[in-house]
């Protein structure tokens, strides 16, 4: 049985924001019946141009609707420009976490909402860009490897657990593997690249990092993280306010925040907590 965490429970019992707006400003349909989950996302601009409120309509598990719930909250008073960069792991993290094999319902909300932009823009998103890999649930070469950097997947069930491909028949495990194997291939080569940075460079990285793709997610649910020091491949940080303490610190130092460092500094690196 899987493990939810409090706020996952509040967010399925209690969601927020279900329904449909009808004179939405942008609409967003992904996933389908056939496949267990379904979710359109749709949301209205204010005069500022900002969000000013978003709605969902879903069918799936308890943290397909969590997760679609927490989306429309995070995205509530964002420009657009804002709430394209919100990620799965951003929605994850605003859960306090959700199991491994659940983290495809976050990627789902992320799909609904980039669809739900293009829309309002009158533009296109191509629609399995790629090729076919998982004939089972239509995902594509791309897919898997935007999931595999942006998550630091390393397994066939890593990436099965995060966007269903490889979860039918298993005929496309070996080339799941194979993309698997070409990203962290290219990882490898970066990271010998970054062999050649003095540490105050590979420090400054680190930073932009954090005040880039993690502090945003964390100051929405009252946390922050602070750079203290980088010892070898070590990152050492401290966590503020809410997130200072928390039951989910681990969870989020090691499934997200180590995981945006590895992929946009270096896969060498490790975030440890400093607790003094």
């Amino acid at each position: 049985m899987w493990e939810y965490t409090d706020k996952v429970k509040d967010h399925f019992i209690n969601p927020r924001n279900v329904g449909f707006i009808d004179d939405y400003d942008g609409m967003g349909e992904v996933g389908s019946l056939a496949c267990g989950d379904a979710l359109k996302l749709t949301f209205k601009l204010g005069d500022d141009g900002k969000i000013a409120d978003a709605k969902f309509q879903t069918f799936g598990c308890a943290s397909a609707i969590a997760s679609s719930s927490a989306l429309t909250e995070m995205i509530k008073g964002l420009t657009l420009e804002e709430a394209a960069k919100v990620t799965n792991e951003d929605i994850a993290v605003f859960l306090g976490g959700l199991p491994k094999e659940k983290m495809h319902c976050s990627v789902m909300g992320r799909d609904a909402l980039e669809h739900a932009i293009a829309n309002y823009k009158g533009e296109t998103v191509k629609e399995k860009e790629g090729e076919i890999v998982c004939e089972c649930f239509g995902i594509t070469n791309l897919e898997i490897e935007r999931a595999v950097i942006e998550s630091g997947l390393t397994t066939v069930e890593d990436v099965t657990d995060y966007v269903k491909a490889g979860g039918g028949c298993g005929n496309c495990h070996d080339q799941i593997g194979e993309i698997i194997k070409a990203v962290s291939d290219k990882s490898v080569t970066e990271s010998q690249k970054m062999e050649t940075l003095t540490n105050i460079q590979k420090i400054k990285l680190i930073e932009e990092t954090l005040d880039r793709e993690v502090k945003p997610a964390l100051n929405q649910d009252g946390g922050d993280i602070e750079l203290v020091d980088l010892s070898g491949d070590t990152v050492l940080v401290k966590l503020h306010g809410t997130c200072s303490g928390c039951s989910s610190a681990q969870l989020t130092l090691k499934n997200y925040v180590e995981t945006k460092i590895k992929d946009l500094v270096s896969p060498e690196l490790v975030v440890e907590e400093v607790t003094q």
